[in-house]
């Protein structure tokens, strides 16, 4: 995995790259699940985690981001009381220009400003006003689906903001 910071890669700059097959060594994506809880049940209330720029989100942080939500909504509701879902796929594949360290390494370097890069992962394309993930759940376990958004959205280099799209009638 790369070292250089995510804070490199949130900003969308130019043209996605996404074809794999003519890559060679595309490390695979970290993100294990993209839904998660009682895939069966129709919840009454959906709670999304929706973006507010444009940015690329890193798979890790995705997968950061998942975890912690889902972690909070299993300890406080239970396996069968929640529905989380990852809306968001990393296809675009992230390159960098390895750096030489050590002596005489500027001299390597000259000569190397618009290098192509080699593969270190994939990312997630999200536009504002995307929906990165959604929690269903009942109105008994909302605040616990809304402090897992809270604990997601710190997880993803994008602001963001929780809404209640379905059931908001319940709460009131």
């Amino acid at each position: 995995m790369s070292r250089k910071p995510g804070s490199m890669y949130r900003e969308v700059k130019g043209q996605a790259t996404t074809r794999r097959e003519y890559m060679g060594g595309v490390p695979a994506s970290r993100i294990t699940q993209f839904d998660m809880g009682n895939k069966n049940t129709d919840f009454p209330i959906q709670l999304s985690l929706v973006a507010g720029e444009n940015c690329q989100i890193r798979h890790n942080a995705l997968e950061s981001a998942r975890i912690s939500a889902n972690r909070i909504m299993e300890k406080e509701a239970g396996l069968a009381n929640y529905r989380l879902r990852i809306c968001v796929f990393p296809h675009n594949v992230i390159r960098e220009n390895k750096q030489a360290t050590g002596a005489g390494a500027d001299r390597v370097s000259m000569g190397m400003r618009k290098a192509f890069g080699k593969p270190v992962g994939t990312a997630a394309r999200v536009h504002i006003h995307q929906t990165i993930a959604t929690i269903n759940t009942t109105q008994q376990f909302y605040p616990n689906a809304k402090n897992a958004l809270r604990k997601a959205k710190m997880k993803v280099p994008t602001p963001c903001t929780v809404v209640v799209e379905k059931g908001a009638e319940l709460l009131t």
